[in-house]
C-alpha cells in the first residue's frame, strides 16, 4: 500500500529550518501562528508529515491544558472561599474569545465573570490573580483603594500583576523596537 500524499501546510505555519539543527522537529505556538523547527536536510515530503505531526501534537496538548467553564468556576468558588470569604458567589465564569485588551471582565450586576481565552497558555497562578481580581469587583466595582486591598490578599498579586504587564509591553513591541 502506498503512502497518502502530505497534505498541503497550512498558511499559519512558520517553517524553520536549520544547518545546526541534525535530529530534532519541535514546535510551538507564537501568537495565531505556529512555528516549527525542523533539520535543513529534510525532503518536501518530511516537511510536510512533520508539520502535520507536530499539528497534532499541539493541538493534543492544548486540549489537555484548556480549563471548562466549569472547572473554572470552581477555581472561582474556591479562590473566594480561601481569599475573599465575603464576596457573593459568581452566577457565572466563563472563558470568552472577544477580549482582545483585557484579561477579564465582571458585572456585577447579574454576578458575571468573563475570563480571555488568552490566558489558557499562562500559569495558573495568573489565571488565579485574574480571578481574583475580578471576584473583588463582585464587591468593589471601580478600581479604588479598597479594591486594591482585596485584589492583594491573593499571596501572588504583585508577581502575577509583573506577568501581565510584561505579557502587554511584549505585546505591543515591534520587529522595529530591536
Amino acid at each position: 500500500m502506498a503512502d497518502s500524499p502530505p497534505r498541503p501546510i497550512p498558511p499559519y505555519v512558520d517553517i524553520r529550518r536549520s544547518k545546526r539543527r541534525k535530529r530534532t522537529v519541535s514546535a510551538y505556538r507564537d501568537g495565531e501562528r505556529v512555528v516549527v523547527l525542523m533539520p535543513d536536510r529534510l525532503s518536501a515530503a518530511e516537511e510536510a508529515r512533520w508539520v502535520e505531526t507536530m499539528l497534532a501534537r499541539l493541538e493534543k496538548q492544548r486540549s489537555r491544558s484548556r480549563v471548562s467553564d466549569e472547572k473554572l468556576l470552581a477555581r472561582a468558588h474556591e479562590l473566594a472561599c480561601r481569599h475573599l470569604p465575603e464576596v457573593p458567589e459568581p452566577a457565572s465564569v466563563r472563558w470568552v474569545s472577544n477580549q482582545n485588551r483585557r484579561w477579564g471582565s465582571c458585572t456585577p450586576a447579574d454576578r458575571s465573570i468573563r475570563l480571555s481565552t488568552r490566558l489558557q497558555s499562562m500559569p495558573a497562578w495568573v489565571v488565579d490573580y485574574v480571578l481574583v481580581h475580578e471576584l473583588a469587583h463582585l464587591i468593589e466595582p471601580t478600581h479604588n483603594a479598597t479594591f486594591w486591598d482585596l485584589v492583594h490578599r491573593y499571596p501572588k498579586s504583585e508577581r502575577a500583576e509583573g506577568y501581565l504587564e510584561g505579557i502587554s509591553a511584549a505585546a505591543s513591541l515591534t520587529l522595529d523596537d530591536f
